[in-house]
């Protein structure tokens, strides 16, 4: 469906009281009563005024919650592809990620206004208050008034959830305010208090959206499916926020995610994308244009050439710096051993043999030479890949040696700037299946069938081993404190969920941020690969790891090396621009 404004014209008027407002949290204009006499009198008046809030939330830097890929033109912007550069999994460099990096590797500050780590969008929260107060005025059926509250609730309930977990405590607020509210000025309320509220919008969207809104429209709306999605992700979050940061009732929102999950899983309809292919099926699903048809997408954003395309096929691949060695030797051999146990680990030597023997999903996620004919990539006929920055020739280099090609599409990366329409999932079953693995798992509650209907779907579709209940520990991760099995639930959705904006956010709740203090590393870079990929002297830097030298894309550069502070980068800091207006929402501590 078109969530433009153009389809909603007929409520022109109402436009500058709902839309008009800056993201600034206090930069509020007050309402008048325009819309009072002449609107809010059918269902039509209720489902055009909530097409608003599908619109605003395009611009996934401002509203990070059902994301996408942006449409704000050439900027390298938010967005659900973008979101792993945060985190171990990309090793991007180039000024236009800058503002990734910095929080990648630690450096990031107080600012005045930062691009995305802003304490932005919260005129979101005021249209949704506002449809709120003023739904009731239809003269239509309760029910059908409910569908709309629950669905203005999902977005309020969703986005309080992302800012607690970026900011921690935050103002919850639930009515309109104007320029005189005293509100404007209070402090930030508890976190668990705005998750219990939080709670309640899930729940209330959940029991009053319907299964299908019946209108044929593919994606259409959000209905009771992406609504059990959301609440599954966000009670996974914060259940494990609060067991391994501190925080109590850990094990209500752990069980409240597996609800949701298995309600999803076993009256959803939705099942894994698969033809039988183990070595195409993940990725087709991923990289095609559209969702239409996928029985796995249970939401997605639509692009369409030129009302609303996007320019993200082409920014992406060209500046994500490629993956990095921790994400490719994370993934397991094709017989469900780590590479660290596995007698089937072939090495690194050479980029090829890092491929021999594992799970197919590293070849669907990273360029294999042996795949870039068959898959076009960079539409690059002439030169061989990978190819590494400042080497000569070729397209869409990599800082690291291994490419991205999960979600690559050769035909949508040649459209006209602004006219790609790659569409990838917002919720799709996969995560919800990694959701209600780990919930099981933390509460010391999961059974080889909760495997076997969730991590081992996955693995059938890729053809590898099933998961156990007593996997071998990987001696990588013998010092995390946590069960083997665990080890392997959180591996599973690393690889899974690779380029879905998860992994930082993971790595923040688990407790795990030092982590990310580890460098980022590229392929081996002996002498013999500096003869296959000639780069000028200097520009590769090193790092030796048992004696042998990976590329190491941050040595060099001002932010090496990464640092992690347990004291206060869990938690984003809040911007000048939202102190400075109002003091009494304080900072994080040790910002």
């Amino acid at each position: 469906m078109k969530f433009n404004i153009k389809i909603y014209l007929i409520i022109l008027l109402t436009c500058v009281m709902q839309w008009g407002c800056q993201d600034e949290f206090l930069e509020r204009y007050p309402l008048d009563e325009i819309s009072s006499e002449t609107y809010w009198k059918s269902e039509n008046d209720l489902k055009n005024y909530n097409n608003g809030f599908y619109d605003k939330v395009m611009t996934d830097e401002n509203y990070p919650i059902l994301r996408g890929l942006s449409i704000s033109g050439v900027r390298y912007s938010g967005g659900i592809w973008w979101d792993d550069e945060f985190s171990d999994n990309l090793a991007p460099t180039v000024e236009r990620t800058i503002d990734f990096v910095k929080v990648r590797t630690g450096y990031h500050v107080v600012e005045n206004n930062p691009r995305l780590q802003g304490y932005k969008g919260w005129d979101l929260v005021r249209s949704v208050n506002f449809g709120l107060e003023n739904y009731d005025r239809a003269e239509i059926q309760e029910e059908i008034k409910n569908r709309y509250k629950g669905e203005a609730r999902l977005f309020r309930g969703w986005f309080y959830a992302d800012k607690v977990s970026r900011f921690g405590d935050v103002q919850w607020i639930d009515k309109v305010l104007n320029i005189d509210s005293e509100e404007l000025y209070g402090e930030r309320d508890d976190r668990e208090f705005v998750m219990d509220k939080v709670l309640e919008d899930l729940d209330y969207a959940i029991a009053t959206l319907p299964e299908d809104w019946g209108t044929g429209e593919n994606p259409g709306r959000l209905d009771k499916w992406g609504a059990l999605a959301v609440k599954s992700r966000i009670c996974l979050f914060e259940g494990t926020w609060r067991k391994y940061h501190g925080g109590s009732d850990a094990e209500f929102w752990l069980s409240e995610s597996v609800k949701a999950s298995q309600e999803l899983m076993e009256k959803g309809g939705f099942s894994l994308y698969s033809t039988g292919d183990p070595l195409n099926d993940y990725r087709y699903s991923l990289s095609s244009t559209t969702q239409e048809g996928n029985p796995e997408a249970i939401y997605w954003r639509k692009y369409e050439a030129p009302f609303n395309g996007h320019f993200a096929s082409r920014l992406f691949f060209n500046y994500n710096g490629g993956a990095t060695k921790s994400f490719v030797d994370d993934v397991l051999c094709e017989d469900g051993l780590p590479i660290s146990l596995s007698p089937l680990y072939q090495g690194d030597e050479t980029i090829e043999t890092t491929f021999v023997n594992r799970d197919p999903r590293l070849g669907q996620c990273v360029l294999n030479p042996a795949d870039a004919k068959r898959l076009n990539y960079a539409n690059d006929t002439i030169n061989t890949y990978p190819r590494i920055t400042g080497q000569n020739g070729g397209r869409n280099k990599s800082n690291t040696g291994f490419h991205v090609v999960k979600y690559w599409n050769a035909e949508d990366e040649q459209r006209p700037r602004n006219q790609h329409i790659a569409s990838p999932a917002c919720l799709r079953l996969g995560e919800v299946l990694l959701n209600f693995a780990e919930a099981k798992a933390e509460l010391g509650t999961i059974s080889q069938g909760d495997l076997d209907i969730s991590i081992n779907l996955l693995r059938d579709r890729v053809a590898m081993p099933h998961l156990g209940m007593n996997p071998p520990i990987d001696p990588r991760y013998a010092e995390d404190g946590i069960s083997p099995l665990l080890v392997e639930i959180r591996r599973e959705r690393r690889v899974e969920l690779f380029i879905e904006g998860h992994r930082y956010h993971d790595l923040r709740r688990w407790k795990q941020g030092k982590k990310l203090e580890a460098p980022d590393l590229g392929i081996r870079w002996d002498a013999a690969a500096q003869v296959r990929y000639p780069v000028p002297g200097g520009l590769v830097q090193v790092t030796e790891v048992n004696g042998i030298p990976y590329i190491d894309v941050r040595k060099g550069t001002p932010f090496y090396p990464s640092i992690f502070d347990e004291s206060k980068h869990y938690l984003w800091p809040l911007p000048i621009s939202a102190t400075s207006e109002n003091p009494n929402l304080g900072q994080n501590p040790n910002w």
